[in-house]
C-alpha cells in the first residue's frame, strides 16, 4: 500500500477494532494537526456521546509499516493507544476551559522556533525573541506518566474576550510562580540523575575547563521557557558570574557557558548543529542558533549579534583613541606655536627698548 491507501485503510481498520472492543460506535476522522515543531495526518478516534477524542499519528504507524510491521499489529497497536489515552485521560470540567479566570492559574510558556513553527504561529498568540517565538499553554495534569496540556489559540482569546498582552503578562507573572526555573551545575544535574554516592563533583570539575550549567524547570518540560521569564538572564548571570552564551540543548532545556571572553561563537554553534541533527528528535528541536546574554548592558541577542556589537565598540573605541590623539597633536602644536610666538614677541620688544639720557 501506498501512503494514502494506509492512511484510509488504517482509519477504517481502527474503527471497527475500536467498536468491536468497546461496543460502542465511534467518529473516526482523518485531520492534519500541527502542533509545536510537528505537523502531521493523523487519525482521530472520537467514542459515541463523548466531547473528547485522540489524534493517531498516521505517519508513524506508516513508518513501522514500511519497516515491516504487519499492518493487523499496527491496528490492534493503534486501538489500544487510543483506548488508553480515552480511558486515562485527565478528570477536568470542559466548561471550566471556557472560563479564563479559572483557567490563567495554568498557565505555562513554551518557547519554539519561528520558522519552523511559522504556521502555527498564524493561529496562536505569540511574542517573539529573536528567532524564537513564546506561545502559552494550559497545563491541565502533569504526572510521571506524562503531561496534559492546551494551547492557547487566537480563536480562545477571542471567546475569552482578552487581548494577547493581557494573555502574555498573566503568563509572565504566574508560569515563573507554577513552574520556577532551575539553573544547575553538570555535576549537580548528574547527582539528581545517578546520585550523590555515585558522583565526584570535584573529579567532574577537574576535567572540564569551561564548566557548563543547565537551566530547565522542575519537571523538565518545556523547560527551554525559562528564556522568556522576566528575571532569569539576571539570575542566571549572577550564578555564572557574569556574561554567557546560551546553547538550545531542546526545548527542554537550555545549556550555559560562561564568556570568558575567548569562547569561539563557530565552534558552539557547530555543536549545537551537530546534536540537533544526531541525538535530538525532531519534534525536541529548539533552533541551530546560540545566544549570548550581556550582563552590564542588559541584552539578550544572537550570538552572532554580539560579535557584531563587539567589534562596532571596538571600532568606535578605536576611533575615539585615533580622535583624543589628534586632539592631543593639535594641542600639543597650539602649545608649541603659542610658546614660539611668545619667545619671538619678547625678543621683538627687547629690540625696540629705546635709552634715554
Amino acid at each position: 500500500m501506498n501512503y494514502e491507501e494506509f492512511k484510509e485503510t488504517l482509519a477504517n481498520q481502527v474503527k471497527d477494532t475500536y467498536d468491536n472492543r468497546t461496543n460502542g460506535d465511534s467518529t473516526v476522522s482523518i485531520d492534519t494537526v500541527t502542533k509545536a515543531n510537528e505537523t502531521y495526518d493523523a487519525i482521530m478516534v472520537k467514542p459515541e456521546n463523548s466531547r473528547i477524542g485522540v489524534n493517531l499519528n498516521v505517519d508513524r504507524f506508516f513508518e513501522e509499516y514500511q519497516k515491516g510491521e504487519p499492518f493487523e499489529r499496527i491496528v490492534s497497536n493503534a486501538v489500544s493507544i487510543a483506548e488508553n489515552a480515552l480511558n486515562n485521560h485527565p478528570d477536568f470540567n470542559l466548561n471550566v476551559i471556557n472560563d479564563y479566570e479559572q483557567m490563567k492559574g495554568k498557565l505555562s510558556l513554551e518557547v519554539v522556533s519561528s520558522e519552523r513553527n511559522a504556521e502555527l504561529l498564524n493561529s496562536v498568540p505569540h511574542k517573539n525573541i529573536e528567532d524564537m517565538a513564546v506561545i502559552y499553554r494550559f497545563v491541565l495534569e502533569n504526572t510521571e506518566s506524562g503531561r496534559a496540556s492546551i494551547l492557547v489559540t487566537n480563536e480562545m482569546l477571542d471567546k475569552y474576550g482578552i487581548a494577547a498582552e493581557q494573555l502574555h503578562n498573566d503568563a509572565m507573572k504566574i508560569a515563573p510562580e507554577i513552574r520556577p526555573a532551575e539553573i544547575k551545575s553538570f555535576s549537580e544535574t548528574m547527582t539528581d540523575i545517578l546520585g550523590s554516592e555515585n558522583v565526584n563533583e570535584a573529579e567532574i570539575n577537574s576535567v572540564m575547563e569551561d564548566p557548563f550549567y543547565i537551566a530547565s524547570v522542575p519537571d523538565k518540560m518545556m523547560g527551554a521557557s525559562v528564556l522568556a521569564y522576566q528575571d532569569f538572564m539576571d539570575q542566571a548571570a549572577e550564578r555564572l558570574g557574569g556574561d554567557f552564551y546560551i546553547l538550545p540543548s531542546s526545548i527542554h532545556e537550555i545549556l550555559l557557558i560562561k564568556d570568558n571572553g575567548l569562547t569561539d561563537r563557530n565552534m558552539l554553534e557547530k555543536m549545537v548543529r551537530d546534536v540537533n541533527s544526531s541525538v535530538l528528535d525532531p519534534e525536541d528541536k529548539l533552533t541551530d542558533s546560540v545566544y549570548h546574554y550581556d550582563s552590564k548592558d542588559k541584552i539578550f541577542e544572537l550570538a552572532e549579534k554580539f560579535d557584531e556589537r563587539k567589534m562596532d565598540r571596538g571600532i568606535k573605541s578605536q576611533e575615539k583613541g585615533s580622535v583624543i590623539a589628534d586632539l592631543k597633536a593639535k594641542k600639543e602644536k597650539i602649545a608649541k606655536q603659542q610658546k614660539k610666538d611668545a619667545v619671538e614677541k619678547s625678543t621683538k620688544a627687547r629690540n625696540e627698548v629705546k635709552f634715554e639720557r
